[in-house]
């Protein structure tokens, strides 16, 4: 199975190499923000909209307006419109919202094709730059790179992603089908009634965090005390985004390479977010990322996910009988069918009855791409 996979890999540009980098990523801003204004006038105005190819042609005045956007690439001024005007189709798709303004101290991130780079004897290079990119590599290419994408998280650090033709090897038929039921006091739960635990890193680290927010509340705006703290905010952000990520590769891998079919709910995680009192423990399970994961890596694997209705009473339901509970609280996590007579931990309960579900669902038609809706 042919596909297209993303390499990231850390790499710590030169002095001059930040610098450019610098003047790119602001260039990128400038364009992508002074476009979205003009769009944004256009439709309040005239009630007109701005096409691709007007934005592009309206791109060659900018240069002329502004002339140092000329020190960088056209490349990355160009893929900022083409990424604009993919935001725009999500929003009036209704799979995003209105597209917003970069900030300067957000993320900052510019996109190369081959135009602008080149990759000669396993060494990178970018426009405008004469030295190779200082990457630290941690595993071979599958092939070579369509686009890449250099980026600056807000601690600092700068990461190149590199869009590459990727040929999945499927892994041997295993024999075992499960059911997960995602959970705030374990991650999730599987039907073989194995619970993961949850590290709660957001938990783990929210004194030290609270700590520092304190103290870039009370810095002065604009001093240099307080960009010294925010980087540090920055930096103890992502150390917990990434044990977070570390921690869902490693649970969402394990569970594809020992099941052929992965039964797990559909659900409506921006919504359940909503919730004041669950929103930071929901947000730090990470279970829109779970499933994600679980999606493409069961399509490299050749195995199945199979996703069944948000609104199944899989926690009412008695596995064994098919009982069906009137009410049951969060709040309690045993139970014992009135009809049955069997003992369930709620939980292991509904991850049996996702299973059958799941199952249940492919039998009647499973789709080609190995995940079934």
């Amino acid at each position: 199975m042919k596909t297209k996979r993303a390499y990231k890999e850390r790499f710590y540009p030169t002095t001059e190499q930040e610098q450019l980098l610098a003047q790119s990523f602001g260039c990128t801003r400038f364009v992508y923000n002074n476009t979205l204004r003009f769009r944004t006038d256009v439709y309040y105005k005239d009630g007109g909209s701005v096409s691709h190819s007007q934005a592009e042609k309206r791109l060659v005045s900018l240069k002329s307006e502004f002339p140092w956007l000329s020190d960088i690439s056209s490349v990355p001024l160009q893929q900022c419109l083409r990424d604009q005007q993919e935001a725009f189709k999500n929003f009036w798709a209704g799979r995003a919202k209105y597209p917003n303004f970069k900030k300067r101290h957000s993320k900052q991130s510019i996109r190369l094709t081959k135009a602008a780079f080149r990759l000669k004897e396993g060494q990178l290079f970018i426009a405008k730059s004469k030295e190779p990119l200082n990457i630290r590599w941690s595993r071979e290419l599958s092939s070579e790179p369509s686009s890449i994408t250099i980026s600056k998280d807000r601690a600092g650090r700068y990461f190149v992603s590199m869009l590459c033709d990727f040929e999945a090897k499927p892994m041997p038929i295993r024999n075992k089908t499960v059911g997960i039921d995602l959970g705030l006091t374990d991650l999730f739960i599987t039907s073989d009634g194995k619970k993961s635990g949850n590290p709660k890193f957001t938990k783990r680290y929210e004194q030290n965090l609270a700590y520092l927010q304190r103290k870039l509340a009370k810095k002065q705006k604009g001093s240099k005390n307080r960009a010294k703290v925010r980087l540090k905010v920055a930096r103890l952000h992502a150390k917990i985004a990434d044990c977070r990520m570390d921690a869902t590769h490693k649970a969402s891998r394990k569970l594809i390479n020992e099941n052929q079919v992965i039964c797990v709910e559909n659900l409506a995680v921006k919504n359940m977010i909503k919730n004041p009192k669950l929103a930071k423990h929901i947000a730090d399970a990470n279970w829109g990322e779970f499933v994600r994961q679980l999606q493409y890596k069961a399509g490299w694997a050749d195995c199945t996910v199979a996703e069944i209705d948000r609104f199944l009473p899989s926690s009412k339901r008695c596995s064994s009988c098919g009982f069906i509970h009137e009410s049951l609280p969060l709040s309690i996590r045993e139970w014992d069918c009135p009809e049955c007579k069997t003992h369930h931990d709620r939980d292991i309960n509904a991850a049996i009855n996702i299973k059958t579900a799941g199952l249940a669902g492919l039998a009647c038609g499973a789709t080609e791409t190995g995940i079934a809706a």
